[in-house]
């Protein structure tokens, strides 16, 4: 479970709620980037989600229901590295969408993961390994839950998260041109969770260069990181 959403107004502000359980992470703030890890048992810790200094933000759902079409198949692109690399600026927003389109990204066996990408023009790209990729040009707003946006709720599953997708399209139709980080956080709140738990919800100010993060959904307890 998890929300991705990216907001085109006067400010780019792009939102991710992480919605974890039974899995340990960590925020680690560089001068390079923001990162939520998750520790692997093989590969230690994975800078799977968060934001950059050169403007990109990664956020990676799962997809529910899971389709099988995302397994790996004889040679393709392992969509969490291929996230890692973005974020870590290894490849750039532009690279990543042309492999995106190629049709050869995948994800891993039994499990469905998407990516919900950004960068610092306000431009979105999410894939769905198996069915494809959707490229918005600096859209007004693009949110993504945890339902294929290529099969839409058509499938139904318990974590899919139709509910969630439609009240952040509800607060984000009626936004004002206005809309900041605080706005942004007011939107996270509203959709996070508490049976699989949101552990982190953050919001980066692309144009301010600068990255806010709570824990636990201690609303109070904002931490930031500005980008030099």
């Amino acid at each position: 479970m998890c929300t991705s959403i990216c907001v085109n107004k006067r400010k780019t502000v792009v939102g991710w709620n992480l919605d974890l359980l039974g899995m340990q992470h960590r925020v680690r703030a560089t001068d390079d980037g923001v990162y939520i890890e998750i520790l692997d048992a093989a590969e230690g810790w994975l800078p799977l989600f968060g934001a950059n200094e050169r403007g990109d933000f990664v956020g990676m759902p799962t997809c529910w229901p899971y389709d099988a079409r995302s397994d790996p198949q004889g040679e393709g692109v392992d969509i969490l590295h291929l996230d890692i690399d973005l974020l870590l600026e290894k490849k750039t927003f532009g690279d990543v969408r042309r492999i995106a389109e190629s049709g050869k990204v995948s994800s891993i066996p039994g499990v469905t993961f998407m990516a919900s990408l950004s960068d610092a023009g306000g431009n979105v790209l999410h894939v769905i390994p198996g069915q494809g990729c959707r490229f918005y040009e600096k859209p007004g707003y693009a949110i993504l839950t945890n339902f294929s946006p290529f099969k839409g709720n058509a499938e139904e599953h318990p974590w899919m998260g139709w509910d969630r997708y439609q009240k952040a399209e509800e607060m984000l139709r009626g936004a004002s041109e206005d809309f900041d980080a605080e706005d942004c956080f007011a939107v996270l709140k509203a959709v996070s969770q508490e049976v699989c738990p949101t552990v982190v919800s953050m919001v980066y100010d692309v144009g301010a260069r600068t990255v806010y993060w709570c824990e636990d959904r201690a609303w109070d307890r904002i931490a930031s990181k500005t980008f030099a």
